[in-house]
C-alpha cells in the first residue's frame, strides 16, 4: 500500500522521522543515521535510517527494514560447503583480520555478526565498533560511532586496543588510518573482521595497498576475505523443473570457466540435467521469486597468496592465483546455485555483472 501525502507535510515528516530515529532535527546540512524501532502484532520491526541533505534545503529519508535483530548461525548464510569450512577455519585462528566486502545492501553485517555469534563463548572478550549499530548481541560490547564528538572508527579502534579484547569488528575500514590500525591490531595477538564496498576478493588486497598498508604487514595478517551478493531466490511454491538446451548449459559452462568445471567435478551435459524456472503463484505474489540467496567468493590467506602480495601483485593475477588455491569466484558460486535450483541465470548475472566482462577461460 502506498499513500501521496502532500507537499506541505514533507519537512513535517521528515523531522517526525528524525525524532522516532533519536537523530537533531536542527541538524539540516549534514548527513544523518540512526535505527527506529517500532511492534506490530507482538513482533518487533527495526528500521535503519538515513537522512540526507539535498538540493533545495531539502532532505530524503531511505528507511531500510532490518528483518531481523538476531544473528543466524553461519550454517544458514547460504555458504556452499567448501566456503563455509574454508570461512570457519579462517575463524578459528587466534589472530588475524578477516573482511567480508561488497556493495551497500549486500548482507556484509549480518555475515559479520553470524560470524560473532559463531564465536561468542564466555570465555571470549568481543568488542564491536559500528555506525549504526544494527545487530545487538548478549555477550558483546558494542559502541556506536558519533562523528559529530570525535568519536571516530579510528578513535574506538585505539581505546580498544587499550581494553585488550580477544577479538575487534569494525563496522566499516572507511579511511586508510583505521585501516591500517585494523591491520596493525591484528598483528598483536587479537582476531579482528571488518567490511569494506569493493566487489571481489582480488580487489579488496589491491584496493588496501593503494590506501597506503603495508603489503608485508597486510599479507601476513590475512586470513580470509569474503566477497558476497544477494540475489533473488525462487520461489519453493511454484518453482518449476525443465531440461535445458545445449546452447543454455553451455553458457553456463562458459560463465563458469570449462577448465574449472571440470576440475570441480561439475556434471556434464545430459537428458538428466534439470534447471527450475520461475513460475509465479500467491506466495510470490506473481513474480517467481521469495526471499534472498546470498552468494559468495572465499580467498583463503595461503601462503602462495601472500608471497603475491608482498611481490604487488595485480588484481587479475591474484584472481587467478586464488581461484587455483581453492577460492570459487562470485559467478562460479552463483552459477553452481543454479544447478542446485535455487535461482536462475537473470538474476545471478544482475548481481555478478561486473566479473562476467572479460572472464577468461
Amino acid at each position: 500500500m502506498m499513500y501521496q501525502l502532500p507537499k506541505l507535510y514533507k519537512k513535517a515528516v521528515i523531522s517526525r522521522i528524525k525524532i522516532m530515529a533519536n537523530l537533531d532535527i536542527t541538524e539540516r546540512r549534514k548527513p544523518q543515521s540512526g535505527k527506529i524501532f517500532l511492534r506490530s502484532k507482538a513482533k518487533r520491526i527495526e528500521y535503519r535510517v538515513e537522512i540526507t541533505p539535498t538540493t533545495g534545503g531539502n532532505e530524503d529519508a531511505v528507511l531500510r527494514v532490518l528483518a531481523s535483530s538476531k544473528p543466524l548461525p553461519l550454517e544458514q548464510m547460504g555458504f556452499s560447503d567448501p566456503n563455509l569450512e574454508a570461512f570457519k577455519t579462517a575463524l578459528s585462528q587466534p589472530y588475524g583480520i578477516i573482511l567480508c566486502v561488497g556493495p551497500t545492501g549486500s548482507g556484509k553485517t549480518t555475515t559479520l555478526h553470524s560470524a560473532l555469534a559463531h564465536l561468542n563463548t564466555p570465555e571470549r572478550k568481543i568488542w564491536t565498533a559500528e555506525d549504526p549499530v544494527e545487530i545487538t548481541q548478549r555477550g558483546l560490547r558494542q559502541v556506536q560511532i558519533q562523528t559529530k564528538i570525535g568519536l571516530t572508527f579510528a578513535e574506538v579502534l585505539r581505546s580498544f586496543l587499550r581494553a585488550d579484547p580477544d577479538v575487534i569488528m569494525i563496522g566499516e575500514m572507511r579511511d586508510a588510518e583505521t585501516a591500517k590500525t585494523a591491520v596493525e591490531a591484528s598483528l598483536t595477538g587479537h582476531l579482528v573482521l571488518s567490511t569494506l564496498h569493493t566487489n571481489s576478493a582480488p580487489e579488496t588486497i589491491v584496493r588496501l595497498i593503494e590506501m597506503g598498508i603495508d603489503s608485508f604487514n597486510f599479507s601476513e595478517a590475512l586470513l580470509a576475505i569474503v566477497a558476497q551478493r544477494l540475489a533473488r531466490r525462487l520461489c519453493d511454491q511454484c518453482k518449476a523443473p525443465y531440461h535445458p538446451s545445449e546452447e543454455e548449459f553451455s553458457e553456463l559452462v562458459n560463465l563458469y570457466s570449462p577448465h574449472w568445471f571440470k576440475e570441480h567435478g561439475m556434471k556434464p551435459y545430459s537428458i538428466e540435467v534439470r534447471l527450475m524456472k520461475k513460475v509465479g503463484c500467491e506466495k510470490c505474489n506473481g513474480t517467481g521469486y521469495r526471499r534472498r540467496l546470498s552468494i559468495h567468493e572465499v580467498a583463503i590467506g595461503t601462503e602462495n597468496l601472500k608471497k603475491a602480495i608482498k611481490k604487488g601483485a595485480h588484481a587479475d593475477e591474484l584472481r587467478a592465483l586464488a581461484i587455483q588455491e581453492g577460492m570459487r569466484t562470485l559467478l562460479m558460486d552463483g552459477v553452481q546455485k543454479i544447478f542446485q535450483g535455487l535461482t536462475d541465470l537473470n538474476q545471478v548475472l544482475k548481481v555478478c555483472s561486473s566479473q562476467v566482462i572479460g572472464f577468461g577461460n
